[in-house]
C-alpha cells in the first residue's frame, strides 16, 4: 500500500481518490474548494490539506486531475504548488487532459527536483471513474511508470505506457479526435433515421452488433434518440480538448479537417445553451 495525495476532486478526481482509499492506500486530498475536500474525508477517511504543497509533503505518489494547463501549473509549480514539497524519489502522476508541452515542461521540472513524472490522461468519463474502469494512457520513463502502475490499477481497467513524457497527452488527443468523428456520424445517423420514420432504437440495437458498432452507439445512442443530454462529458470540456488537438496539429503539420468541423458544430451547441450538455448533443444542432 502506498502513501499518496490526490489534487483535484472534480467529477473524475473525487471517485478516483475514493478507489485509492478503498484499496487501502493512505490518501491525502486537496481541492481548490476546501469544502469538497472535507466532504471527501468525511465519506472516505484520510485527511485533507490546505495547499498542494502541504498535500504533497512526504508522499510516495502525488496524483492530480484538474481542468487545464493553467490549473495544472497552479497546483504544481505555482505559489504553494506541489513541486515545492514532492520528495526526492517520489512520483507525480498527472491525470489532467492537457497539452503535451506542459507534460514535457513538468517532466523536466520534476527531473530537476529529483522525482519522477508521468502524464496519464484518462478515458471513460464520469461513469468510468465511478466504476473504476478507466483507460489510462501514460508518458514517462519505464522505471517510473512501473512504480505507479499497480496503484493506478485501483481505478483503471487498462493502463499502458506509450512513450516518453508527453506521449500520454498525445494519445489522449488521438482518442478525442476519434470520438469527435464517431459522435458526429452517430448524430447524423439518428437524425436521418428519425426523418425516415424508422424505429431508431430498434435500428441502433441491430446495427450496434455490426461494423457500425461503437462505445458511443452502445452508451449514447438511446439517450441521444431521446434528446437527453444532462449528463456525461460536457461540450465545454470537449471543446477544450479539441483546441489542444488542433493546436498540436498546427505544430506537427497534421491535417484534421473533420475534427475542426466538429469543433465548430460543438460551438453551435454552446450557442444553443448546451455547454454543459453531454457531447452526444451534436444531434441537437441537427434537430434545431
Amino acid at each position: 500500500m502506498a502513501k499518496v495525495a490526490f489534487l483535484g476532486l472534480g467529477v473524475m478526481g473525487f471517485p478516483m481518490a475514493r478507489h485509492l482509499a478503498a484499496k487501502g492506500h493512505d490518501v491525502t486530498v486537496y481541492n481548490r474548494t476546501a469544502a469538497k475536500a472535507e466532504k471527501w474525508v468525511a465519506e472516505h477517511g484520510g485527511r485533507s490539506a490546505a495547499t498542494p504543497t502541504e498535500a504533497a509533503a512526504g508522499q510516495e505518489i502525488v496524483f492530480a486531475c484538474v481542468g487545464n494547463d493553467d490549473d495544472l501549473r497552479q497546483v504544481t509549480t505555482g505559489p504553494e504548488g506541489a513541486f515545492a514539497s514532492v520528495a526526492a524519489g517520489a512520483v507525480f502522476e498527472d491525470h489532467t487532459t492537457a497539452s503535451a508541452d506542459i507534460a514535457r515542461e513538468l517532466a523536466a521540472a520534476a527531473q530537476a527536483g529529483g522525482f519522477g513524472f508521468v502524464d496519464a490522461p484518462v478515458s471513460g468519463g464520469q461513469a468510468g471513474a465511478e466504476n473504476g474502469m478507466l483507460t489510462v494512457m501514460c508518458g514517462g520513463e519505464e522505471a517510473t511508470y512501473a512504480r505507479v502502475e499497480p496503484v493506478i490499477a485501483s481505478y483503471a481497467r487498462s493502463c499502458r505506457l506509450i512513450g516518453p513524457a508527453g506521449s500520454g497527452q498525445l494519445t489522449k488527443m488521438m482518442n478525442q479526435i476519434c470520438i469527435a468523428g464517431i459522435v458526429q456520424g452517430l448524430a447524423e445517423a439518428v437524425a436521418f433515421g428519425k426523418r425516415a420514420g424508422l424505429d431508431v432504437e430498434a435500428v441502433l440495437e441491430v446495427i450496434s452488433k455490426g461494423a457500425a458498432g461503437s462505445w458511443q452507439m452502445e452508451n449514447r445512442g438511446r439517450t441521444m434518440n431521446d434528446g437527453k443530454y444532462e449528463f456525461g462529458f460536457a461540450v465545454d470540456w470537449m471543446r477544450k480538448d479539441l483546441a489542444i488537438c488542433l493546436g498540436e496539429a498546427r505544430r506537427n503539420g497534421s491535417l484534421l479537417p473533420l475534427t475542426a468541423l466538429v469543433d465548430q458544430f460543438y460551438a453551435e451547441v454552446q450557442r444553443l445553451g448546451g455547454g454543459r450538455w453531454d457531447t452526444s448533443s451534436l444531434l441537437a444542432r441537427l434537430e434545431r
